[in-house]
């Protein structure tokens, strides 16, 4: 099937349920204005975070990979009241915009940016005992996933959900022949949590304005 049938069903979910929103349409035109990859979640899959950390009740986040922020604000306005998220980010540029972003929506003082690679981002966390999260978002290099679910783990609690983005890329992640890093990094983490017996998990294939792709969610027992 072509995409473009994805795309008007995407716009028509957009148009019933998700009402316009000149902030986070803002978000999008300042990320575009300064040069960020069009690679942020859709509307639809950034409501699907928000409803998630709403139905788990969500008094902390982690997100790795902030990029300008669009997702950010989804899950920050999903917190429950008092709650607060750590976003990590590896661009300076990238935070500086999310950081506008976060600020202009209003979300701002719920949300902890950290600019440094997440790997070492996360292994100071974890050393220090910041966890546990209540959810987690992951959305950033993908030849890192598989590290990123480990020390999320390592920052979760027993009913933390971990989300992983972007794990089937285009039906590539069935090919046992690919040699491509991001494929290679989504089969790692789909190794991982067949392999770990504190996760129950399943992946879900999307379509829709960002193409052809899915998520893996866990829950940790």
């Amino acid at each position: 099937m072509a995409e473009e049938p994805w795309t008007a069903v995407d716009a028509y979910i957009a148009d019933r349920l998700l009402p316009s929103d000149p902030a986070l349409d803002a978000a999008l035109a300042a990320n575009a204005a300064a040069g960020l990859p069009a690679i942020d979640v859709s509307p639809a899959q950034g409501k699907f975070l928000h409803l998630l950390a709403r139905i788990v009740g969500a008094r902390r986040i982690l997100e790795v990979g902030t990029l300008g922020g669009y997702s950010t604000i989804w899950l920050a306005r999903g917190l429950a009241e008092g709650g607060a998220m750590v976003s990590l980010e590896i661009d300076p540029r990238h935070a500086a915009v999310a950081r506008a972003n976060v600020d202009r929506v209003g979300v701002g003082d719920r949300v902890d940016i950290r600019v440094a690679p997440a790997r070492d981002t996360l292994a100071a966390m974890v050393a220090a005992g910041e966890g546990p999260f209540d959810l987690v978002f992951i959305d950033a290099d993908k030849e890192n996933n598989a590290h990123y679910v480990r020390q999320a783990l390592a920052l979760s609690r027993p009913g933390t959900v971990i989300v992983v983005d972007n794990v089937v890329r285009k039906g590539r992640v069935a090919d046992f022949g690919s040699s491509d890093p991001m494929v290679l990094g989504s089969r790692a983490v789909f190794d991982l949590i067949a392999a770990e017996p504190r996760l129950d998990a399943t992946a879900l294939q999307t379509v829709g304005l960002k193409g052809w792709d899915g998520l893996a969610i866990a829950v940790v027992d």
